[in-house]
């Protein structure tokens, strides 16, 4: 055994060295591409009700603080014992947005906000985003201001962090399948 061992090293140590290869594609550092904009969803969109239902739901949950309404909403068994244990402090905690967007006597106002289209798209390629499956949208709420906001401007700005005057919630979208479903994700971005 100890014989083998010192041939292996042995023949290890015989060969030459060789480098890594060095990648036959150069490749160019991406440039940062600036955030998308958001826009209202258009009240005559196929998803306007359905997002506006999903947002409903996840609001009533919310306000319950019951984990058992939430929780599913934001992926059941999926969602991570560190992220129940986010969503409960943010909607407990004095600083969290969602405490006067949620709870306040104040009118609750909601925004259901998308991704602003290239305005290069053509009226085919806007035809079938509308007419697909899937889709994405944050949902907002604020007990402050207007309907017509302060919202936020990118989806950066919905991080749901101290300070907002308005709490986010990113919905996915699905109608495959026989039964539309859809998820929540409350995304927090964390301190710098």
């Amino acid at each position: 055994m100890l014989i083998s061992s010192a041939l292996v090293a042995a023949f290890a140590l015989s060969g030459p060295v060789v480098a890594a290869p060095a990648s036959l594609l150069p490749i160019a550092p991406e440039a940062a591409r600036p955030s998308s904009k958001l826009a209202p969803l258009a009240a005559d969109s196929a998803w306007t009700p359905r997002f506006a239902a999903a947002a409903d739901e996840l609001a009533r949950a919310l306000r319950s603080r019951d984990e058992a309404q939430w929780a599913p909403l934001l992926g059941g068994q999926w969602l991570s014992a560190a992220d129940r244990e986010r969503v409960r402090n943010l909607l407990g905690d004095r600083n969290s947005p969602f405490l006067p967007a949620l709870f306040s006597k104040a009118v609750t106002h909601r925004a259901i906000l998308g991704w602003n289209a290239s305005a290069s798209l053509s009226a085919d390629e806007r035809a079938a985003i509308e007419g697909g499956q899937e889709a994405e949208a944050l949902v907002c709420w604020s007990a402050g201001g207007g309907e017509a906001g302060p919202w936020p401007a990118t989806a950066i700005e919905a991080d749901n962090g101290p300070g907002r005057s308005y709490a986010c919630a990113r919905i996915a979208y699905s109608i495959r399948g026989e039964t539309p479903s859809w998820r929540a994700f409350i995304e927090q971005r964390e301190p710098a």
